[in-house]
């Protein structure tokens, strides 16, 4: 059967159901698959040093081009940085979360990622804010980050035995001394845990990020996942290994592979089913850069270049920023209403309802959809730097995955003639039974046709287009077909 069998939707679960949390979640883009649609996310780079090192990272500086963690163009001094946040919440005002995830680690450089953090509490009161760490220093910062009221923080955890880690970690620096091997990971994971258990006693919405390495910690994310279940996050975001040569890193120079988008989600959905750790996933994950700007999936980063804020008195359009949010609020309840006239579900639990659980389909197909946000289908199939995944049938329409592609249409007649890259796009589709889109060319919808891949252009709600097509589909297909990939 396609798709995960979970009843919760990705990147909310049953602890919804608690109207605090999902509070803090409305209108946060990683925490709620449904709000990463609406509203936008800036990291700023302020943390350079970092206290370990991963064979599957090199943070690089100056870099354009690669869209990672651990990437950024430019190093920002906090009040730089608060200069950005300004500008950037008040021109793109759909911008909810300030978070600080390097190009190092944040808490290997407290000073800088702390002093950012106060100067943004201080003037940007309707801004969430986020770190993301390895782990190592969060025991020692607990009470600081509760101090500043951040609400979300998130853990890079790739193993919780030490014997999977010294496969990962080469080594450590922890109170003035380096640690290599097995004790290192040992260490690393010591304090990974405490810290996450140490948040969430104070009702700080914790994330874990695990890097799938595949042949190293594949089949053990599947226990790290009940284990941070177990001391209470809120979220597991198991990610794809990225490992080009041209990276730099140690994986990407020795071979090591990362997984495929089918094996992605096939681990996604055994830490999230009830025979594996019954965790509630993130599935729609963009592993952004240390400096990223916009909505998830898009990277804004070029239109603030620090010529922009730097050395500027930047207003903050505290007014402008709450109507656009109204804006988007009405438009979600719209969306939401429509939903429930179809009678359509997304997997998600809501605060209104507590006690209603989502009933998934028995047959489902997967469904790629081409969209620029808003929640509608409203892309070109050739413009689409990525595709979301949905599963589709019945009544149903729920977010699993989002896949990266190559563009290879820059305009309405600028089209890329190498067929390698539509090749890879439908490749990188292979399992889907069908692709929404606003517009498809003769080409590529001949390609996707060949390759049983039905096209289907439309412009409309992507729940409700999803929820119509994958029934009919699931109707179509024979019994033995449904749900295969």
């Amino acid at each position: 059967m396609s798709g995960c069998a979970s009843t919760t939707s990705c990147g909310t679960s049953a602890p919804v159901q608690d109207p605090e949390i999902a509070q803090k979640i409305a209108n946060h883009p990683c925490y709620s698959a449904e709000a990463h649609q609406y509203y936008a996310r800036m990291h700023v780079a302020v943390a350079p040093g970092c206290n370990i090192q991963c064979n599957f990272c090199n943070r690089k500086f100056d870099c354009a081009n690669e869209s990672r963690p651990g990437v950024t163009s430019t190093l920002l001094t906090p009040e730089d940085a608060f200069a950005k946040v300004k500008l950037v919440a008040s021109e793109i005002k759909q911008m909810s979360v300030l978070g600080i995830a390097g190009p190092g680690d944040p808490l290997a450089n407290p000073k800088p990622t702390f002093r950012t953090m106060e100067l943004v509490a201080r003037d940007c009161p309707d801004i969430k804010l986020c770190l993301s760490t390895n782990g190592l220093r969060l025991p020692e910062f607990v009470d600081r980050i509760a101090d500043l009221n951040v609400d979300h923080v998130t853990i890079t955890i790739n193993m919780i035995d030490p014997e999977v880690g010294e496969r990962i970690y080469p080594w450590i620096t922890w109170r003035g001394r380096r640690y290599t091997g097995r004790e290192a990971s040992k260490i690393l994971s010591e304090q990974q845990l405490a810290g996450l258990a140490a948040l969430t006693e104070r009702k700080i919405l914790c994330k874990v990020n695990s890097v799938m390495i595949p042949g190293i910690n594949d089949e053990h994310l599947v226990e790290v996942s009940r284990t941070v279940k177990g001391l209470g996050a809120f979220l597991h975001n198991v990610m794809p290994l990225v490992s080009a040569p041209e990276h730099g890193t140690h994986f990407g120079l020795t071979g090591q592979r990362g997984p495929t988008p089918q094996e992605l989600k096939a681990l996604q959905d055994r830490c999230e089913q009830d025979d594996g750790a019954e965790m509630n996933m993130m599935r729609h994950c963009r592993q952004c850069r240390a400096d990223a700007v916009g909505l998830l999936g898009e990277d804004r980063g070029d239109e603030f270049l620090p010529e922009t804020f730097r050395g500027r008195e930047i207003g903050y359009d505290l007014a402008g920023r709450q109507q656009a949010h109204e804006e988007i609020e009405r438009w979600r309840t719209e969306v939401a209403a429509t939903r429930q006239t179809l009678n359509i579900s997304t997997g998600a639990r809501t605060p209104d309802a507590p006690a209603a659980e989502p009933v998934r389909p028995d047959e489902v197909v997967l469904v790629a959809v081409a969209t620029k946000g808003s929640g509608v289908v409203n892309q070109h199939f050739g413009h689409a730097g990525e595709f979301w995944i949905y599963e589709g049938g019945p009544g149903w329409a729920r977010l699993v995955q989002t896949r990266d592609v190559d563009r290879y249409c820059n305009g309405p007649s600028d089209c890329d003639e190498d067929a390698s890259k539509l090749d890879r796009t439908i490749e990188m589709l292979s399992d889907c039974a069908a692709v929404l889109c606003s517009k498809i060319g003769l080409g590529p919808r001949e390609a996707l046709e060949e390759a049983g891949i039905e096209p289907v252009e439309i412009y409309d709600l992507i729940d409700k287009a999803v929820a119509e097509v994958g029934a009919r589909l699931v109707t179509d297909r024979a019994p033995a077909e449904v749900g295969t990939p």
